[in-house]
């Protein structure tokens, strides 16, 4: 594997996270427990979509094929994407939803703080706008993360319940295949071990606040760098690429 090949599956990693997951916070419009949080999600959903695009588009730039951002959202199948586990699980009630978005946000705010000094240009720059959106989604969450697990016994037990569910999915954030190592040793990007450390601090921190306990000793998932996945992603690309593979390219 050469550089060029290791930025493309990067970068299709990063924009499958970002479509992944703004699918799923689009499944919360006009079901959002509060019209200011409907807003809310919606728009996260906005900033994930718009990343999405950025770095698909410019994994198909690196491939050099013809294909568009938008063809390899739609014509890949489920084997073909890299988007790590924890964000194509269903959403479950707005605890869960709320406790994936303060440990994906944590995660994403500190990459991009590292990519944003990337030596590749273009993913600096993709960095440098998302990070300003994930500062306000890791916010945005630790607020929830305080109402939630130090509010009332119903919301501290839902809150709780969800991190349970959450955490055998997030060693797999920090994991390393070729493409990283490739592209940490040309400063493309940083070394997952390091974000590690600084996201486990953070997260055990704002956890720690809202009388929340991180689980011990617990199975953790893996296998999205290879392609393999949980049942929910096939299901959910069945119905976000319905439109195209019902009409191949048809246009508006």
């Amino acid at each position: 594997m050469n550089t060029q090949e290791a930025i493309f599956n990067y970068c299709l990693r990063l924009g499958d996270n970002a479509l992944v997951l703004g699918h799923r916070y689009s499944e919360w419009c006009s079901r959002g427990p509060i019209l200011e949080e409907d807003l809310a999600l919606t728009n996260t959903a906005l900033d994930l979509i718009g990343r999405a695009q950025a770095f698909l588009n410019y994994a198909g730039q690196i491939e050099a094929k013809g294909r568009s951002a938008d063809d390899l959202a739609y014509k890949r199948a489920e084997r073909k994407f890299l988007n790590n586990l924890i964000v194509e699980l269903p959403n479950g009630d707005f605890a869960f939803t709320m406790a994936r978005q303060l440990l994906f946000s944590a995660y994403e705010f500190y990459l991009y703080e590292a990519l944003s000094k990337s030596k590749d240009p273009q993913i600096a720059a993709i960095a440098l706008k998302g990070l300003k959106e994930v500062g306000y989604h890791l916010e945005h969450a630790a607020d929830w993360a305080l109402r939630l697990g130090d509010g009332t016994e119903e919301s501290h037990n839902r809150y709780q319940s969800a991190i349970n569910g959450l955490w055998p999915y997030t060693d797999e954030l920090f994991e390393m295949n070729a493409s990283d190592e490739i592209l940490k040793e040309a400063d493309v990007a940083p070394d997952l071990s390091h974000i590690k450390s600084k996201w486990l601090l953070k997260v055990t921190d704002l956890l720690s606040a809202a009388n929340i306990k991180i689980p011990g000793n617990v199975y953790m998932h893996t296998g999205s760098r290879e392609g393999i996945h949980t049942e929910h992603l096939g299901h959910m690309l069945s119905e976000m690429q319905y439109l195209q593979r019902a009409y191949p390219d048809a246009k508006w």
